[in-house]
């Protein structure tokens, strides 16, 4: 057996394997892949068709439906703008941003902006509602498997993420020409990070180039069968296990031979808990061979502001 190979995990395997298997595969990778999510095999190719004509606009065009100020969480964010914390130079890549749509007057509007829609292409709006939706079933879904791992009530995290602040990337990694390579200043796709959020899915791995570090310093890729999802635990959910479930550092490396001459497309969905959520450490994580590393709790949204300032994306 390969200790190196992550599992792939059908979510229509039977409740209570599933539950052991997707916390195994989290507390040993930090990371799972996942199949029959139940996604709409349709909805997620017109939304691929939809990040691919956006991403073509011209750059004038995108930088319309930049927010300033905003901190890059709705709408366009420029190549060249992100970085990973603690490194010195920025990732290859753009995005934009869809969030949580609030209904006027929500008091959740404190913490979470409104989105910005663009004119083109058509139907933008009505497909990334649709997958924000599907994403944000499927994610309390596997919550509930994480849940029951940990020992809690199956719908313990329901109301945590009710509401919660969660969001829809989409990414592109342009080419890389041939020409440029040895001038980008050790720069790659994405550098070597952990997300903030609980846990993040992500759609478009199958391209090469994602890789986690395993707790023995190793670099390996994270590669799912086609349309399947790739899943992982971030800092949010690491800090209320007090570890037991780590956020695995992981990267986009930059692409080789003919296949730096293409663009990378991904959709990360980063789900997130309530702004006034309080991650305080769950006692069950706790113990005399594992102190409580976070005796003090934070919110998810200070949390939050803390973390967007050290990737560059707020002052």
């Amino acid at each position: 057996m390969n200790l190196d190979m992550l599992p792939v995990l059908s979510l229509t395997a039977p409740s209570g394997n599933l539950a052991q298997e997707l916390g195994d595969s989290f507390q040993r990778f930090g990371f799972a892949l996942v199949s029959d999510h139940g996604l709409d095999p349709a909805l997620v190719a017109r939304g691929w068709e939809l990040t691919r004509a956006f991403f073509a606009l011209p750059e004038a065009d995108k930088r319309r439906w930049h927010m300033a100020g905003g901190g890059g969480q709705r709408g366009y964010t420029a190549f060249g703008t992100e970085i990973a914390k603690g490194a010195a130079v920025h990732d290859l890549k753009e995005f934009w941003h869809v969030g949580r749509d609030l209904a006027p007057g929500d008091p959740l509007g404190a913490t979470m902006l409104p989105n910005v829609w663009p004119d083109a292409p058509e139907d933008f709006r009505e497909t990334f509602t649709a997958l924000y939706a599907e994403f944000d079933r499927i994610g309390a879904g596997i919550l509930s498997h994480i849940a029951v791992w940990l020992g809690l009530t199956e719908d313990w995290f329901d109301p945590a993420i009710a509401g919660g602040n969660s969001i829809l990337r989409l990414l592109h990694y342009p080419p890389i020409p041939n020409d440029a390579a040895d001038d980008l200043g050790g720069a790659i796709r994405a550098g070597a990070h952990e997300d903030i959020n609980l846990i993040t899915m992500l759609l478009g791995a199958e391209e090469a180039g994602l890789e986690l570090l395993t707790r023995e310093g190793r670099w390996i890729p994270a590669s799912p069968p086609p349309g399947a999802l790739v899943v992982n635990i971030g800092d949010m959910l690491q800090r209320l296990t007090n570890h037991v479930l780590p956020s695995t550092t992981h990267r986009v490396r930059n692409p080789e031979g003919t296949r730096a001459a293409h663009s990378r497309y991904s959709m990360p969905f980063f789900l997130h808990l309530h702004s006034d959520f309080s991650i305080r450490t769950l006692p069950g994580c706790v113990s005399p061979e594992r102190p409580d590393r976070y005796p003090v709790p934070i919110t998810a949204d200070d949390y939050l502001r803390e973390r967007l300032r050290e990737i560059g994306l707020t002052a």
